[in-house]
């Protein structure tokens, strides 16, 4: 009909009537991302190596059953080989078998970390984000604070001072593991509570809070109902940043000498023990560092992939 406006268009741009674009389903938020993010092919190439990461660090010594501290002088400082497909180190331990246990605890690290991370920046950027006024610059000038501080110097600080207190309360391994996982997400919250901040300021106003805000609906249902479901595309974002820096964080700690005791084979202590050994044992290092650098990558990348799925502004 002449006149008629369409109510959409085809990829080529050719007009669609309105009857048919009205018959199309509904696509929820969710299922939109998840096209989106299938449509980045690096970040599923990623997400796909990730998952076998995790899946073979998860069940990987119930395949590979030989103890992780068996010691045999004869092979020792031995390169790859069919008994031992990732060599030995200077005990003659097999690496595969330490490198799939310490897998465990340097991504049970990341991921703790990241979670206390995003509680607290959450929490601090949601009461800033809906409070305003003096709480809001109270929380800011903390967030503040804690960004101005050096990261690594107060690390090595804190588990200098507290490691020893926390191994004789609940024993050296879990001592230091929450004693890492707290001081790395700690010190890891802060961009998150910008994030969630800025999303707080800008959904506060939109129509569907007023409206909810009308029909009575109190302070913490809007945050907890309305406001925050809708804030939390940045934060898994962010989220992924908060893995990858928290491993690099252990692995750090442990290369330096204060992360997890000798027995236990995180890869960044790993690292550590082999770094006397380059000249002789090159791939003590490299796997590790390998295992590292893939997770660290993959991590980053299906970082980028969730950015662009969750951001409605982006066309893909």
């Amino acid at each position: 009909m002449a006149g008629s406006i369409p109510a959409s268009a085809t990829a080529d741009g050719a007009p669609v009537p309105a009857a048919a674009a009205a018959q199309r389903p509904l696509v929820s938020p969710w299922a939109e991302a998840w096209r989106r993010f299938r449509k980045h092919r690096l970040a599923v190439v990623s997400a796909v190596i990730l998952a076998f990461i995790i899946l073979a660090v998860l069940f990987g010594p119930f395949i590979w059953t030989v103890p992780i501290n068996e010691i045999d002088f004869r092979a020792r400082l031995q390169g790859p080989s069919w008994d031992h497909p990732l060599g030995t180190d200077d005990l003659g331990q097999d690496l595969l078998a330490r490198m799939l246990y310490g897998g465990r605890i340097s991504l049970a690290v990341g991921f703790a970390a990241m979670l206390v991370a995003v509680l607290i920046g959450t929490t601090v950027g949601a009461v800033a984000g809906i409070a305003s006024g003096p709480v809001d610059a109270a929380l800011m000038w903390v967030t503040d604070l804690f960004l101005s501080l050096p990261e690594l110097p107060l690390l090595l600080l804190v588990i200098y001072l507290f490691r020893e207190p926390l191994r004789a309360l609940v024993g050296p391994e879990m001592g230091i593991f929450i004693l890492i996982v707290a001081v790395i997400g700690g010190f890891r919250w802060m961009p998150v509570a910008r994030l969630v901040r800025a999303q707080f300021f800008s959904l506060r106003e939109k129509e569907f809070v007023e409206a909810a805000r009308a029909l009575g609906a109190s302070t913490p249902r809007l945050v907890v109902r309305h406001i925050l479901p809708n804030a939390l595309g940045p934060v898994i974002v962010a989220a992924t940043i908060d893995i990858a820096a928290a491993i690099i964080a252990e692995s750090t700690l442990s290369f330096l000498g204060l992360g997890f005791p000798p027995d236990v084979p995180t890869w960044g202590r790993l690292l550590y023990d082999a770094k006397d050994q380059l000249d002789y044992a090159p791939h003590w290092a490299l796997f590790p560092g390998l295992a590292i650098f893939l997770t660290v990558l993959t991590i980053n990348f299906v970082g980028d992939g969730l950015r662009d799925a969750l951001d409605p502004r982006r066309v893909v």
